[in-house]
């Protein structure tokens, strides 16, 4: 045996694809001693709004050559698969996800290095670590990425943004792994990137980053990142979250928008719209994707009805 195996009872009446089991032994057999693989993984522990049930099969790879023959081997099988960041962003339905979700959460896929006025971070580095290295360094222009609550990676795919800045807006080339495990380092601008979004992550795995930053001092970052958490703390919730529900339409941001309908606070089972920010639905320890995903309806029938508003969702809906 290669790869550490971890086995949980299956849920009563689990739905997991019949190839899983196979999946998981060919996979035991060729990943190197460090990756894990999980069976039937509650996904409401790897997401920011602890709501969902288990993924079939979850993989950590221990090595770019691991991940590879991840993606190989549920090709082969035809098992459905994608990867998982640090969970923010994503809702998971209570039914779990079909097929494998890979998590780059080793420490291979987590090194951030200094590069001149740029820095060369792994896709599984957390965007909070990226901009404390900034700050420790002088490196300035990556202020924004403490406040959101994912990695590198996630970054990339949604081309997360803050405080007006976006991550695409900082970067000099992306590294990525195609479907076919070919490895790909390109320049930033060749890839399309648009608000909360770029297409190319869909079937093809980030792996890296190359920021670009302004030279500064740590004094001077530091006092930008205490100015944006101070603001970031006043306004946005404490309790459990994804993070902004919907993308801003273009007339109206979307938590003034729920605001100005009087939806804070509405509720539905554990989850309830923020009263610190009405783009925000929060888990009180009770809620179920269900609740969510009803709460989420409420708010885009009212702003349908009352405003002509077509309220498009940010975050990531995904699972049966």
């Amino acid at each position: 045996m290669n790869a550490t195996m971890e086995l949980q009872r299956a849920p009563m009446g689990s739905l997991a694809l019949p190839s899983i089991g196979p999946l998981a032994a060919a996979l035991e057999a060729r990943l190197s001693p460090g990756a894990v693989i999980r069976r039937d993984e509650p996904m409401a522990r790897r997401t920011t709004l602890r709501v969902g049930g288990a993924a079939d099969l979850l993989v950590e790879p221990d090595c770019e050559r691991d991940l590879a023959v991840v993606v190989e081997e549920s090709q082969r099988l035809q098992v459905p698969w994608r990867v998982l960041g640090r969970g923010s962003n994503l809702l998971v339905r209570d039914a779990g996800v079909r097929g494998v979700v890979i998590t780059l959460g080793r420490p291979v896929f987590s090194v951030i290095e200094v590069d001149g006025l740029r820095l060369r971070c792994g896709a599984g580095a957390r965007l909070k670590e990226v901009s404390q290295e900034a700050r420790r360094r002088g490196l300035a222009g990556l202020e924004f990425l403490a406040g959101i609550p994912g990695s590198v990676g996630g970054a990339l795919r949604m081309n997360a943004g803050a405080w007006n800045s976006m991550t695409f807006e900082v970067l000099d080339a992306v590294r990525y792994m195609g479907p076919d495990g070919s490895v790909v380092e390109r320049p930033a601008a060749e890839v399309p990137a648009r608000y909360r979004r770029c297409d190319l992550f869909r079937d093809h795995i980030a792996l890296g980053a190359l920021f670009r930053c302004s030279e500064s001092t740590p004094a001077e970052v530091e006092k930008t990142l205490n100015e944006l958490n101070a603001k970031r703390w006043a306004s946005q919730p404490a309790a459990p979250s994804a993070g902004c529900i919907f993308k801003n339409p273009s007339a109206i941001p979307a938590g003034r928008l729920i605001d100005e309908l009087g939806l804070k606070g509405s509720r539905v089972g554990g989850a309830s719209v923020s009263m610190e920010h009405g783009n925000f639905i929060v888990n009180d320890g009770r809620a179920t994707a269900g609740d969510v995903l009803a709460l989420i309806e409420q708010i885009r029938s009212r702003a349908r009805e009352q405003r002509g508003v077509e309220l498009e969702t940010e975050v990531e809906i995904l699972g049966e």
